[in-house]
């Protein structure tokens, strides 16, 4: 009889000892997003990016707490989050259920959608130095999140299929080198970019820049439709949609492609080629450093700065996941900044486009987003989030000093967004 009360308090003690030690490795890690948790938010997201690369299970979980991620408890995530300055919480398993329970309560506005693919990063950008800096570029070094880049030679080659999401920034994809004739015609960086440009276009068969150009539109256009993310800022974004409307019109004067522009070019226009915009009116003039009245710089300029900022929407997790994920933040109204193509006049966006943020008493969309055949695009306005005004030649902003800026994390949305288990549309 002692013997077996003896066997008996061995398996009880053993069992307690099995269950604390289930109860010590039952824990999540919870990385807030919120304005007050957060001492990195942009590397936060390169954390989740690394997780992924290592098959860490993460959960983003839409609309608590500005957009927190959830992963699986690991020594070495927790050393990773140490390294990289990205504030976190390590919660037991009862409290990860309990959050997970509130957010899919059916009377709250919050959702939790797991990220299950790594996406392969490609921005398409020059070889050669450029008098600018890139916003995407920047903050994808910043939070550590891997990319590569590639440009005319690539697309044109049919490799944009080996990548899941492509940025376009600061392009001219019309062939008229960033209407930058008028004010830079004799800086060396535009006579070098001219001439580069006009050599590439030779070798991959082209007689023309703007024919170049167009080619590489319509392969982004063919990637997009076939399945691929596009995201692109400033004036890679207006540029683009241009470039597809126009196709077969020439509207590029002779100091740009060596001939005349056909004079009824736009009402030659064929908005319905386009993603995003219609019924605008081109800017003709090689002088003026504007591609259409799409943009809504002058508009911007007139409010001044200090009236200058948009606001994000809010869209239901539940129902809409794909803009709820491109509009995590911290915060919702976000001081503006100004680029050569820094918004969208709203007048000329197509109505079936969704508008993410718009500064409504100045009449313009800054960021959009919408679906072409199997794949999603997004245009995000202006060219850095924190430089107002970003001139040619100014240094690149040190994103050491704004990590938890909030026009950057627009970006990283849409970085992660690929990565998205997508759940199908309620109807």
């Amino acid at each position: 009889m002692i013997k077996l009360k003896n066997h008996l308090s061995s398996i009880l003690f053993l069992s307690i000892i099995l269950l604390s030690s289930a109860e010590v490795r039952a824990k999540k890690i919870l990385i807030p997003m919120d304005d007050e948790g957060q001492q990195d938010h942009l590397k936060a997201y390169g954390i989740a990016y690394w997780a992924l690369e290592r098959e860490v299970e993460v959960q983003w979980l839409l609309n608590y707490r500005g957009g927190s991620f959830l992963l699986d408890q690991y020594s070495e995530v927790e050393s990773e989050l140490v390294i990289r300055g990205v504030s976190f919480e390590v919660i037991p398993d009862a409290r990860a259920a309990a959050i997970l329970l509130e957010i899919s309560n059916p009377e709250v506005n919050m959702d939790a959608v797991k990220l299950e693919k790594v996406p392969k990063i490609a921005v398409y950008s020059p070889k050669s130095a450029q008098p600018w800096d890139d916003a995407v570029t920047l903050v994808l070094s910043y939070a550590e999140i891997p990319y590569e880049v590639i440009y005319d030679d690539e697309i044109v080659h049919g490799e944009l299929h080996l990548y899941d999401w492509l940025h376009l920034h600061h392009e001219d994809f019309t062939g008229q080198y960033g209407k930058f004739y008028g004010s830079y015609r004799n800086a060396k960086w535009y006579r070098d970019q001219v001439e580069e440009f006009e050599a590439t276009a030779n070798r991959l068969g082209y007689s023309k820049v703007s024919e170049l150009k167009l080619a590489v539109a319509l392969k982004i256009k063919e990637y997009t439709a076939g399945g691929g993310f596009l995201f692109s800022m400033c004036s890679g974004t207006d540029s683009y949609d241009i470039a597809i409307s126009s196709e077969g019109i020439d509207i590029c004067e002779r100091m740009f492609d060596g001939d005349p522009a056909d004079p009824s070019a736009p009402n030659k226009i064929d908005f319905s080629r386009g993603f995003a915009f219609e019924n605008y009116d081109l800017s003709m003039n090689p002088r003026e450093y504007e591609f259409s009245n799409i943009d809504g710089t002058p508009l911007h300029s007139r409010a001044g700065q200090k009236q200058d900022f948009f606001t994000l929407f809010e869209f239901s997790a539940k129902w809409d996941p794909v803009p709820t994920m491109l509009c995590q933040n911290h915060e919702s109204i976000i001081h503006g900044f100004m680029g050569q193509t820094t918004s969208y006049n709203l007048k000329y966006i197509k109505p079936e486009v969704l508008v993410l943020a718009d500064s409504k008493g100045i009449g313009t969309a800054r960021y959009i987003h919408g679906e072409f055949g199997k794949g999603q695009w997004t245009f995000y306005g202006g060219h850095d989030p924190e430089d107002y005004q970003h001139f040619v030649g100014d240094p690149p902003t040190d994103l050491n000093l704004h990590p938890n800026s909030p026009g950057y994390r627009l970006i990283l949305n849409n970085v992660l967004f690929p990565a998205a288990k997508k759940k199908k549309q309620k109807t």
